[in-house]
């Protein structure tokens, strides 16, 4: 039981720690997240592994993730500044990523989920309101509402997203 678990954990860390980063905004809260998800995730492995863990452990994020935001608000954050690198010049996509993480601070935890499940993982409604535990109707709301405040933040992402989909 052991040894798949580890196999797990060591080929799906890195994919569960951007959606933790993206969900959370932080990348220590996203790494308490990701280890978290796992340490319960272990507990239940001989029931989910001949399933879907990784929708299993997902779920479980999602749900701390708002568990905690309900718990306790952040009074304090400590900002990393990007480092540069030597290289290509990244500036627009670093700008890009620098300016969807700041708009998604501006969203709920759920809006966050809905939008970190439904646009970047590439969810159906269907899937996004079955990992949430919620209606349909309710993942549309929660949709409608993150892009409505998304485009009030930041409206240079909708005209970024348009480009990308000409191309």
């Amino acid at each position: 039981m052991t040894e798949t678990f580890h196999e797990f954990v060591v080929h799906r860390s890195p994919a569960l720690s951007r959606t933790a980063y993206l969900l959370t905004g932080d990348h220590q809260l996203a790494e308490d997240l990701v280890q978290t998800a796992l340490a319960r995730t272990y507990r239940h492995w001989r029931r989910i592994r001949d399933g879907d863990p990784e929708a299993y452990v997902r779920r479980v994020m999602y749900h701390q993730q708002v568990s905690w935001w309900r718990r306790r608000r952040l009074t304090e954050r400590l900002e990393a500044e990007p480092t540069e690198r030597a290289g290509a010049d990244h500036s627009d996509t670093t700008a890009l990523r620098l300016t969807l993480t700041a708009a998604l601070r501006h969203l709920t935890p759920r809006q966050r989920a809905v939008i970190v499940l439904r646009y970047y993982e590439d969810r159906t409604e269907a899937q996004v309101a079955e990992t949430l535990g919620c209606s349909i109707g309710t993942v549309k709301r929660h949709a409608h509402d993150a892009i409505r405040r998304l485009r009030a933040v930041a409206p240079d992402l909708v005209d970024s997203a348009a480009e990308r989909s000409i191309r």
